[in-house]
């Protein structure tokens, strides 16, 4: 065989489909492989770049490939789509991935090892089990309405509503039943995630650059530890305002002719990670409002709520949060709150 200039490979569960060219841009490597003949086929090929999107299993083929000698590079979903051609095959789609592997203003997904991965997971479990729990506790409440019982705001008022309709005797027995069922997941639900929390309080103390985002005022241990786990290589941005992009914080353009158009938040990037950081802000927005002197308030945070709602003075914070953080991963400094404070004579 020729020798190969990159390889664009489009994956799936059991078919991998190869698109390679040469040095000079001529196809000379269209092949089809099945996901056992994958290892062999690299194995005996000479070192080359092999291109790859970013979706389910890329980062473990990113890292057998790459133990195999091979550069790996990753490419978002979103960014291989242009390249595609009319119609839609596993053949075009690993062309439209070596031809954006190509283009030298590319920006790849860096690779994820195992361990960040294994990391990941807990994070997600969380999540799943936090998502479980609001929707559990939202059916308890619509079917208390039911028979006119409600209850305040809050998860805290979840389990004294259960009691409550466990003891009233105005409900069926049948009803009563059910909802001593509910009671027992709702336990059940709330002891797994109560693990889970003390495993990820673990992993972010056992983290060294999760420990120095904690001290950002709006991070806590949960917030930091998704942000060290879920930022694989903050070098990767060259700003801080570009990781603000990535995490969809930054507002919508539509510039033309001269004229800035700015819009909301774009929105992009990780939903669960964006929101924490706005739930993060919208804490600290409200301890400001209480009380203007507290440890967390800046000049610039007050001069904000003045003129701004204090839902956009969140979300304009949580943007700065995220710039505040990936200026403390890209140089290893800690955190310094006397920075935001006006400075006295």
């Amino acid at each position: 065989m020729e020798q190969l200039s990159r390889i664009g490979m489009d994956t799936s569960k059991h078919i991998f489909q190869l698109h390679g060219v040469d040095g000079a841009e001529r196809v000379i490597l269209r092949r089809k492989l099945r996901r056992k003949e994958v290892p062999g086929f690299f194995g005996a090929l000479a070192p080359t770049v092999v291109g790859l999107e970013a979706c389910g299993g890329a980062h473990y083929w990113a890292r057998e490939l790459t133990r195999l000698g091979h550069t790996v590079r990753l490419i978002a979903p979103q960014y291989v789509k242009p390249y595609v051609k009319r119609g839609k095959n596993d053949a075009a789609d690993a062309e439209a991935i070596c031809e954006a592997m190509s283009r030298p203003t590319m920006r790849f997904v860096a690779v994820k090892s195992a361990e960040s991965q294994a990391a990941l997971m807990l994070a997600g479990m969380r999540d799943r089990l936090v998502r479980d729990r609001v929707r559990l506790a939202n059916a308890i409440r619509g079917y208390a309405a039911e028979f006119g019982v409600v209850a305040a705001k809050g998860q805290a008022n979840i389990e004294p509503l259960l009691l409550r309709l466990q003891a009233d005797e105005t409900i069926p027995a049948l009803a009563r039943e059910l909802f001593a069922e509910h009671a027992r997941e709702y336990a059940g639900l709330k002891t797994r995630l109560d693990a889970i929390d003390a495993k990820l309080l673990a992993w972010h103390r056992a983290n060294e650059l999760s420990r120095r985002l904690a001290q950002i005022h709006g991070l806590g241990a949960v917030i930091a530890s998704l942000l060290a786990m879920k930022t694989t290589d903050p070098h990767a941005f060259r700003s801080g305002r570009q990781f603000a992009a990535w995490l969809g914080l930054t507002p919508k353009d539509h510039s033309t002719a001269g004229k800035t158009r700015l819009g909301v938040i774009t929105r992009a990037g990780d939903e669960t990670l964006r929101s924490l950081l706005v739930v993060g802000a919208t804490a600290v927005v409200w301890q400001v409002r209480r009380n203007p002197h507290c440890r967390c308030a800046s000049p610039w945070l007050i001069a904000l709520l003045k003129r701004k709602p204090p839902k956009l003075a969140a979300v304009a914070l949580a943007n700065k949060i995220a710039r505040i953080a990936w200026k403390l991963m890209t140089t290893g400094e800690t955190y310094d709150a006397r920075r935001t404070l006006p400075t006295t004579v």
